[in-house]
């Protein structure tokens, strides 16, 4: 009797030891890598759409305090304006990161905006007045916090997306992509655009 039971047990055992050694066999081989840097690459991706958020809430004020001092600038004014409309009223969810076209129109829109931005502070190097105002130049300080920390997520967020699509493309992630997620695409990846690169830096000396 006791033979059975000792055998049960030590059975039991090399059972318990057999489905540890494995998980941990798995685990080593990278089964998770793919759904664990998708899961990284959508929080880099959160980080570059607050900091998207934090510059679009900055730029109301923005233009209150230059139109009080540059009405004639209408045309600059107006053009920020409609370019930041048109960036907030595009969404780009991290479900939609696999679409080329959405993330070209969300980039395109973003791109257009800082490129009004800026040369909406290129006009105000015309106006003394404007950039001593105290409230201007707390603006100016958060804007250009802003924009690097934009740049930071969105580097961030590129080698997040390189490492991803890379798993996908490399064994073993390639086999695991076969044989478990395969409903897994690659994420949509971007550099800056031409109209980004030739922007004016946010900076007063």
């Amino acid at each position: 009797m006791m033979r059975v039971h000792a055998f049960s047990f030590f059975g039991l055992f090399r059972k318990s030891i057999f489905v540890v050694l494995a998980g941990l066999f798995l685990a080593s081989c990278g089964i998770n890598n793919i759904p664990t840097y998708e899961e990284a690459a959508k929080a880099k991706w959160s980080q570059v759409l607050n900091q998207y958020k934090r510059r679009a809430d900055l730029i109301p004020n923005l233009i209150e305090t230059v139109k009080g001092f540059a009405d004639q600038e209408k045309d600059v004014l107006t053009s920020v304006v409609e370019a930041r409309a048109k960036a907030t009223s595009t969404t780009l969810s991290p479900d939609m990161l696999t679409d080329p076209n959405a993330v070209k129109l969300f980039t395109d829109n973003q791109a257009a905006l800082s490129g009004a931005l800026s040369r909406l502070l290129v006009t105000v190097e015309r106006y003394p007045d404007i950039k001593s105002g105290e409230n201007f130049l707390t603006l100016q300080s958060q804007l250009e916090g802003t924009e690097n920390r934009i740049s930071v997520a969105r580097r961030d967020y590129i080698e997040a997306v390189r490492q991803y699509n890379t798993e996908l493309k490399t064994i073993p992630g390639r086999w695991w992509r076969s044989l478990m997620y395969s409903d897994n695409q690659p994420l949509v990846e971007f550099g800056i655009t031409l109209e980004e690169s030739a922007a004016p830096q946010v900076k007063f000396d």
